[in-house]
């Protein structure tokens, strides 16, 4: 069965009829919003109009169905005239216009005043044939209930645009009611789906029930009961009272221009017509006032920073700019005069909200959250994942383009919000989703070592704190960029700035809140250094340190996510007190990573250091000494994958002991290179002829040799 163009629209518990009205009426439209747009100012009067919509509801309801039944009585329904089985427009009867469209069958009868429609004029000889061998017969449009035409109209019939409304061809337009636009099940759905969108009033009005948990679930469930026997038992009185091609007959076409539920109501037609008027009204008023108010609450909020200027109310507490806007978006769809252009954007609204909301909840039941505490008992999270699946799926059925259009303009405003919004505290789903799946990850690691396959440098970043929030050590800056160009591993990234505090105070309130601002200081430098990480602040004294630094070891990261890679700065040598504390932590960082068996990459005087926005050319050298160079070849091709370093070719330097071994080992070492599908130029620097080792190399000697006795010093 085809369903006519119409609609019950809920509103929480309210149910408004909606009867679209045909073009010849727009003005009145027009008039009614421009007086409805000046009663908003009167806003306490607006719930007093909910009562009036639901009389208005319940009388039109009562006149279909006691018509239905006054038909099927008296057989006295409108009548409509067929030529044939062509349904005909009341215009080409040439009816008078004072004569009443209740006296067509008077017209529909073969005469001169109909011959010239057909024969003369712009007619063509088979238009002209089709009138003088077909019969023109007067048709009862609204038998009432009747069991053969419930039967007939069961079958759909879905046209193209243009052809007639009875037949599946093209229809003489100026005298047939043809299809104006192509529909489908989809279309009449997105036509249709508007009436049954008021399923989230009462969480909307929660701030004005007087016991939202109790109302809200009864309420809902109670209005859609009761909506969808009535939908469906109108579905069922249209279908039984109303001939099929009148059905599809949107515009009133062979009724010149009447409304078709108006005229199958009783006692008159004009208790549907204006009890829809007075319900679309009342509907329309509450849309008005509620959607400035949410435009409002959302705008001071301030999640959407440019709707800022919407957030401004007047000296009466009235949105004034946000009534204007809907206003104005109101205006827009009325002055395109045909809902169903704009039917299935105006559905993707609704679905995009509905379809979320059932993601959001599923997501919660899912978690396990123990914030969701449900009152509705009745609830399984497979049934809120159905009706996101059915909302996404209604939305890419009906015009999937338009699908894709809105999915990427919801994920475009979340990422907008996201970056630009209010940085508050929602509580959002997404984040307790996320914190889940970590939670779940970590679990199925496992807490033992990674298969070398799986190895990656895990970071832990160790920096001086001494400084203050507003300053920092350059070094300490150098060495966050260079753990920030460190980032194609996708490893864990920790850093840790060590604050020294008096030994009498420890942890006290102004130590605290020190740390705090270091901590937040050190995670700015970490987003400027486009390292993505952890920042944190450890407090120590001086009798501390040894217990801190062992501790930090043994307890920083969280089952099989741990660091297993340090970095920190070599201290600078000096007798004074700072540089001899210097000294003394970074010899119980080393000595506490080693025995942790972490590798330690130690850095020395990074007092300049690539910014990531900066482009290198050049070489990257590997200086191969003793069993080292594994480590520093990884370090080396991480960084060349960074866009900084991508531009430099790397180079590995190989100290020799022995001449004769050159070969050997420049040929072992380029097959070790392949292997590891890393690009490198091999060079072998024999330590035996000194003339053979650049100053550069000598230096480099001299100064491995010089850490390891200081550290054996320490």
């Amino acid at each position: 069965m085809d369903p006519q163009i119409f609609g019950l629209r809920v509103r929480g518990s309210v149910s408004k009829g909606i009867v679209y009205l045909v073009d010849n009426i727009h003005p009145h439209l027009k008039l009614g919003r421009i007086y409805l747009e000046n009663i908003l100012f009167i806003l306490k009067f607006v719930q007093l109009l909910a009562p009036v919509s639901l009389l208005c509801v319940i009388l039109s309801i009562m006149a279909c169905f006691a018509g239905g039944i006054e038909k099927a009585i008296t057989y006295n329904g409108q009548h409509v005239c067929m030529l044939e089985d062509h349904l005909l427009s009341s215009r080409v009867l040439n009816i008078p216009h004072h004569e009443d469209i209740a006296n067509i069958c008077d017209y529909c009868k073969k005469g001169d005043h109909i011959a010239d429609e057909f024969c003369e004029g712009n007619a063509t000889t088979e238009v002209c044939q089709t009138y003088t061998g077909g019969n023109l017969r007067c048709v009862n449009a609204f038998p009432g209930f009747n069991s053969l035409i419930l039967t007939q109209n069961m079958d759909s019939v879905y046209l193209q645009a243009g052809q007639a409304i009875l037949r599946e061809r093209v229809a003489d337009k100026a005298r047939e009611v043809y299809q104006d636009v192509t529909t489908s099940f989809f279309l009449l759905l997105a036509i249709y789906f508007p009436a049954v969108t008021g399923i989230m009033t009462g969480a909307n009005m929660s701030g004005d029930l007087k016991d939202p948990q109790r109302s809200i679930p009864s309420g809902t469930v109670a209005a859609t009961l009761t909506t969808s026997f009535i939908y469906v038992a109108l579905a069922i009185l249209f279908g039984a009272s109303i001939i099929g091609p009148v059905l599809r007959d949107k515009n009133g076409k062979s009724l010149d221009g009447s409304l078709v539920v108006a005229s199958l109501s009783w006692p008159s037609p004009w208790v549907v017509i204006v009890g829809s008027f007075l319900s679309t009204f009342g509907a329309a008023l509450q849309c008005l006032c509620s959607a400035p108010r949410l435009l409002q609450s959302i705008a001071k909020d301030n999640v959407i920073p440019m709707l800022s200027p919407f957030a401004r109310v007047t000296k009466n507490n009235e949105p004034f700019l946000g009534l204007l806007i809907t206003t104005f978006i109101a205006e827009l769809a009325i002055l395109l005069g045909a809902v169903d252009a704009i039917a299935e954007v105006l559905d993707f609204f609704f679905l995009m909200c509905y379809a979320f909301v059932n993601l959001i909840c599923a997501l919660h039941s899912l978690m396990g959250a123990p914030n969701w505490r449900p009152r509705f008992k009745y609830y399984h999270w497979s049934l809120s994942l159905a009706g996101a699946f059915l909302c996404f799926f209604i939305m890419f059925a009906s015009c999937w383009y338009y699908a894709l259009i809105a999915c990427a303009l919801t994920g475009t405003i979340y990422k907008y919000v996201e970056w630009k919004g209010a940085k508050q505290e929602w509580g959002d789903g997404l984040r307790g989703l996320a914190l889940t799946t970590a939670q779940y990850s970590l679990m199925k690691v496992e807490d033992k070592d990674p298969h070398p396959k799986n190895w990656r440098p895990q970071l832990l970043i160790l920096v001086d704190g001494k400084y203050s929030k507003e300053m920092i050590d350059l070094r300490s800056l150098n060495l966050l960029n260079l753990a920030g160009q460190l980032k194609a591993g996708k490893g864990l990234a920790i850093t840790v700035a060590f604050v020294r505090c008096p030994a009498t105070r420890g942890m006290h309130a102004e130590n605290r809140k020190k740390a705090e601002e270091i901590k937040e200081r050190v995670q700015q430098d970490m987003t400027q250094a486009r390292l993505r990480g952890f920042g944190k602040a450890l407090l120590y004294t001086e009798t501390q340190i040894e217990g801190a630094v062992s501790a930090l070891y043994q307890s920083i990261g969280i089952g099989g996510l741990r660091p297993n890679t340090v970095f920190l700065n070599f201290p600078r040598m000096g007798e004074n007190q700072d540089q001899h504390t210097e000294q003394m932590i970074f010899s119980e960082q080393l000595c506490c990573g080693a025995q942790n068996d972490n590798c330690m990459v130690v850095v020395k005087g990074i007092t300049d250091f690539p910014r990531p926005n900066d482009r290198l050319r050049g070489y990257l050298d590997i200086w191969w000494i003793v069993q080292d160079g594994g480590i520093l070849m990884l370090i080396a091709y991480l960084l060349q994958q960074h866009k900084v370093w991508k531009g430099c070719k790397m180079r590995v330097y190989v100290i020799s002991q022995t001449e004769e071994q050159n070969e050997e080992i420049k040929h072992a070492l380029q097959r070790h290179i392949y292997m590891l599908r890393i690009d490198a130029n091999v060079f072998i620097v024999n330590m035996i002829d000194p003339d053979s080792v650049d100053d550069d190399a000598v230096q480099k000697t001299l100064n491995m040799e010089q850490r390891t006795r200081t550290l054996l010093k320490v």
